[in-house]
C-alpha cells in the first residue's frame, strides 16, 4: 500500500506516521483516504458509501486528511527543487541532505536553505569580495589571544576599498552577521521566541480618530501574540488598513540575543568578543528581527484567517441546512417606498406564476387599492406563506399584510421575514438573466426571496457564499481559503440532503458529487431535450458522463417517480442487489420492504456483511429503508417578532424580544429582533456558565429569548443579554438542552391551504 501510495505522489512513507499522530488516525486509514482521493472519489462519497474502508471517518476527518496530504505534497515538491538548486551550485553535503530530507514544515525547510537561496546583492556579499572572509572566521572562532585591529590591517586595501583596520573589521562583522542570520537554529529560536513571548501592541492614528471609530478599543492595546483572538487581530489589522490604528510587534531582544551568543560560542575573554556581540546585534536586528516578524505575523494571520474561516463555514452551514418551507406555494414579496413593494407568485415547485407591484405610500386610496390586490391574489393562489425581504420598510411592510389579511379574515397563511441578503447581487447575475431573462431586477429579487423560504438551500447555492452576510471579517481573511472553504461547505450541504434529478437547477446539480459545472449543464440539456429521467441509470446517457461520474453522484442523486423503488432514497445503486436479496430472504417485494419499518426490523444485519460491506453501511442502508429519501432538515417553524416593535427607536432597555441568530462570531451572536439593525449578544450575555466559543450555545436560526441592554441608535448599535432581566436565570437557545433547535413553543404546522371567509373582501368594506 506504501508504494502504490508513493506512485500517486500522495504520501512517502515517513509522513505516514507522522500524520497519524497529527491526526490521530490510524495510518491503514490515511492510506485508505489517499488512495481513493487519487482514484478521483470525493470526500461526500467516501464518507457516505466507503465506511468499511476508512474505518467510519467522516467528511470532517477525510477534508483534515486530503489538507494535510496537499500540504505534504507541496513539501515534497518544494523539497526536490531545494536539493536539486543547491546540488546544482556543488554544495549539497551528505550532512545537509540528510537535514533537508528531515524537515517537516516549509518553515524549517526555507531555513536550511537560506543560506544558499539567490539573493540581492549584500554587505556580506561585498564584504567577501573585498576578501575580509578569513578576518570574519577569526571573530567566529573566538581565539583566546590576538589583537583585532593588528590582524585587520592586514586587509587594508585601497583598490577594494578597504581604508581602515575599522572598515576591514566592519566588513567582517558584516559576514559574520548575515552567516548568524542564515543559521536554521537560530532563526528556529528567534521564530519560537517571537511566537511564544512576543505582543500585539496598537494605537491610535491621532488625525483619523478626531470622530468616534469602532476601532476605539484599540487606541491603546497590548495582547500577547500567542494568546490574541482571532477577530481581535483581524481587527487590528482592519484598524490599520483603514488608516485608525498603528500596528507593531513587540519582543523582548536580550534574552534571545543572549541564546544566540550561546549558540556560536561567544567567549567573553577573547579579544574578538566585542566584535561577535555586536555582529549578533546587527544580525538580530537587522536580518533576523525583521524577516522572522513577517514570519511569525504572517502565521498569525494564516491562524487568525482559519478560526474566522471556520466560524463563516459553520454559520453557512447552518444557513443552507435552514428548515425549508418544502413544496407549497408562496407569495413573495420585496418591500419598497418609493418604487413600490414587488410581489411575486410562486407554485410549490418555485415555478414563477406571475407578479405585480402594491404602492403602500401613496395615500389612502393607493393603499385601499393594495389591500385588494393583495386578497385576490391570496385568492387565487392559496400560498401556504407570504414571505416579506427583511430590508429597508420590510417590518412595514409585514405589518400591513398581516392587517390585510387579518382585515379579510384570510386565516392559517404564515407571514415571514426572510433574509435578503445577497438577493440583490442575484437578481442582476448571469444565473438570475439565464432563469428570467425577460423579468425585472426587482421582481427576480423577489423570486429569489420567495424560494429561499421554500428551499434555501436550493436558491442560497446560486449566489457567492460572501454575499449572504454570515461572515467574520470575510472580506479580511486570506480570499483563496475562503473560498474554498465555503465550497466545500457547500459541497457538503448539497450532498447530505440529496438532489431531486428531475428538477434540479444546473448551479444545484453542480454540486453534487462527481458531476461539476459542465457535466450538471450536459444533464440538465439532456433533460430539457429527452424528457424526464426515469431512473438512475438514466445518467449514463448523458454526454461524457461515465462510470466514475455516476459512481460518485448516484447515491446522492433522487427520483421521487423513478422506476426503481430505490432511486427515491439514498442507498447507492451498488447496492440495489443486495436489498433486493433481503426483500428476497423477507418473501416480499421490492416496493413491500421500501418504507416498511415493520419489515426492515425484521432484517437481521448479520446475515448480509461481508468483506465488502460492513455493518456502518448496512444500517445506512437500513435506515434509508425506513424512511427512503427523508430530508434530513428540521421541520419548518415561522418566526414571531413582537408587532409594536419595528425600529430602534421602538426599543427600551430591560425590554424582553424573541429573536433569530443571524451569525455567530468568536465574540458573540448577532440576533435579529425585526427593528432592521441586529443585535448583539456578547459571549459573556450568552449563557449563565462560562464560556469561551458562542457556538458551544447558538447556532446560525436559532430562536433565542433576548433582553435589551443598551441602544446606540447613532451608531446603530443594540447590545442584548440572553442571561434574562437582572440577574434571573438565562434563557437558553430554543432546543440548547435538548438538541432540538426548534425549541418548546412549536406551533402546529399549518394546513397546506389557507382558509377563507365565504367573503373575503367583506371584513374590509369592500
Amino acid at each position: 500500500m506504501v508504494a502504490e501510495v508513493d506512485q500517486n505522489e500522495s504520501l512517502d512513507a515517513a509522513s505516514i506516521p507522522r500524520l497519524a499522530e497529527e491526526l490521530k488516525i490510524a495510518p491503514r486509514q490515511i492510506l485508505a483516504v489517499a488512495k481513493l482521493l487519487f482514484e478521483g472519489s470525493t470526500i461526500p462519497f467516501i464518507a457516505r458509501y466507503r465506511k468499511e474502508v476508512t474505518g467510519n471517518l467522516d467528511e470532517v476527518q477525510i477534508g483534515k486528511i486530503q489538507e494535510r496530504l496537499d500540504y505534504y505534497k507541496d513539501l515534497e515538491e518544494r523539497r526536490t527543487t531545494i536539493l536539486n538548486s543547491i546540488e546544482e551550485q556543488g554544495k549539497l553535503t551528505d550532512d545537509l541532505k540528510s537535514k533537508i530530507l528531515a524537515c517537516t514544515t516549509k518553515n524549517t525547510l526555507e531555513d536550511l536553505y537560506l543560506p544558499y537561496k539567490p539573493k540581492r546583492r549584500t554587505r556580506a556579499m561585498i564584504a567577501r569580495e573585498k576578501g575580509l572572509e578569513s578576518l570574519a572566521d577569526l571573530i567566529l572562532q573566538q581565539p583566546a589571544t590576538g589583537s583585532p585591529d593588528d590582524a585587520a590591517k592586514a586587509f587594508i586595501n585601497a583598490e577594494k576599498k578597504v581604508e581602515s583596520a575599522d572598515d576591514a573589521l566592519s566588513g567582517a562583522r558584516d559576514i559574520v552577521a548575515e552567516l548568524i542570520s542564515e543559521h536554521a537554529d537560530i532563526r528556529a529560536l528567534a521564530r519560537q521566541s517571537f511566537a511564544a513571548n512576543g505582543f500585539i501592541v496598537s494605537e491610535a492614528v491621532k488625525e483619523a480618530t478626531k470622530e468616534p471609530t469602532k476601532f476605539e478599543q484599540y487606541y491603546e492595546f497590548k495582547e500577547k501574540a500567542a494568546d490574541i483572538p482571532s477577530h481581535r487581530y483581524l481587527a487590528i489589522r482592519r484598524g490599520e488598513n483603514e488608516g485608525v490604528l498603528k500596528r507593531s510587534f513587540v519582543v523582548e531582544a536580550d534574552p534571545i540575543m543572549k541564546r544566540i551568543a550561546e549558540i556560536m560560542k561567544l567567549n567573553e575573554r577573547s579579544p574578538y568578543a566585542a566584535h561577535l556581540r555586536a555582529a549578533i546585534e546587527d544580525s538580530y536586528k537587522r536580518l533576523i528581527s525583521p524577516g522572522v516578524e513577517t514570519d511569525v505575523s504572517v502565521d498569525l494571520k494564516m491562524k487568525a484567517d482559519r478560526a474566522a474561516v471556520e466560524i463563516f463555514a459553520k454559520n453557512l452551514r447552518n444557513l443552507l441546512l435552514a428548515a425549508p418551507l418544502g413544496g407549497r406555494a408562496v407569495i413573495a414579496v420585496d418591500p419598497g417606498i418609493r418604487t413600490g413593494c414587488k410581489v411575486a407568485a410562486l407554485d410549490g415547485t418555485g415555478k414563477f406564476l406571475g407578479n405585480t407591484t402594491l404602492y403602500l405610500s401613496q395615500g389612502d386610496r393607493g393603499e385601499m387599492e393594495a389591500r385588494i390586490d393583495l386578497v385576490k391574489l391570496v385568492a387565487k393562489v392559496q400560498p401556504a406563506a407570504i414571505a416579506v425581504g427583511n430590508g429597508t420598510a420590510g417590518r412595514e411592510t409585514e405589518g400591513f399584510i398581516r392587517d390585510t389579511l387579518k382585515k379579510a379574515n384570510i386565516k392559517n397563511v404564515m407571514v415571514i421575514q426572510v433574509n435578503e441578503s445577497g438577493a440583490s447581487i442575484y437578481s442582476a447575475s448571469e444565473v438570475a438573466r439565464d432563469e428570467f431573462p425577460d423579468l425585472d431586477l426587482t421582481v427576480r429579487g423577489a423570486i429569489s426571496i420567495g424560494r429561499r423560504l421554500q428551499d434555501p438551500l436550493a436558491e442560497l447555492v446560486k449566489l457567492d457564499p460572501k454575499s449572504i452576510g454570515v461572515g467574520q471579517y470575510q472580506h479580511d481573511v486570506h480570499q483563496p481559503l475562503l473560498a474554498q472553504k465555503l465550497e466545500d461547505v457547500v459541497v457538503s450541504c448539497v450532498n447530505h440532503v440529496g438532489v431531486e434529478l428531475n428538477t434540479a437547477s444546473a448551479f444545484l446539480l453542480a454540486r453534487v458529487s462527481g458531476i461539476g459545472n459542465s457535466l450538471a449543464k450536459k444533464i440538465v440539456a439532456h433533460r430539457d431535450k429527452a424528457g424526464a429521467f426515469t431512473s438512475r441509470a438514466g445518467l449514463l446517457k448523458v454526454p461524457s458522463l461515465g462510470p466514475k461520474a455516476f459512481e460518485q453522484a448516484a447515491g446522492f442523486l433522487r427520483l421521487r417517480s423513478g422506476d426503481h423503488p430505490l432511486d427515491a432514497s439514498a442507498v447507492h445503486p451498488e447496492r440495489y442487489a443486495l436489498v433486493e436479496k433481503m426483500a428476497k430472504d423477507l418473501g416480499v417485494g421490492l416496493k413491500d420492504l421500501v418504507g416498511n419499518k415493520e419489515m426492515v426490523d425484521k432484517i437481521d444485519l448479520r446475515k448480509y456483511v461481508s468483506t465488502d460491506v460492513g455493518e456502518p453501511t448496512l444500517k445506512d442502508i437500513l435506515a434509508e429503508l425506513k424512511k427512503p429519501g427523508r430530508d434530513p432538515r428540521e421541520t419548518f417553524e415561522a418566526p414571531c417578532f413582537r408587532d409594536d416593535v419595528n425600529t430602534m427607536e421602538d426599543l427600551k432597555p430591560g425590554m424582553e424580544l424573541m429573536g433569530i441568530v443571524t451569525n455567530v462570531t468568536a465574540f458573540g451572536a448577532f440576533v435579529d429582533i425585526g427593528v432592521h439593525q441586529d443585535g448583539l449578544v456578547h459571549v459573556s450575555a450568552l449563557s449563565d456558565r462560562y464560556i469561551t466559543d458562542p457556538a458551544e450555545v447558538v447556532q446560525t436560526g436559532d430562536r433565542v429569548k433576548v433582553w435589551v441592554i443598551d441602544i446606540d441608535i447613532p451608531r446603530k448599535r443594540i447590545a442584548l443579554s440572553a442571561k434574562g432581566p437582572g440577574t434571573g436565570s438565562p434563557a437558553r437557545p430554543s432546543g440548547a438542552a435538548s438538541g432540538d433547535r426548534r425549541g418548546p413553543d412549536r406551533s402546529p404546522r399549518p394546513p397546506s391551504r389557507p382558509q377563507f371567509n365565504s367573503n373575503p373582501f367583506g371584513s374590509i368594506g369592500l
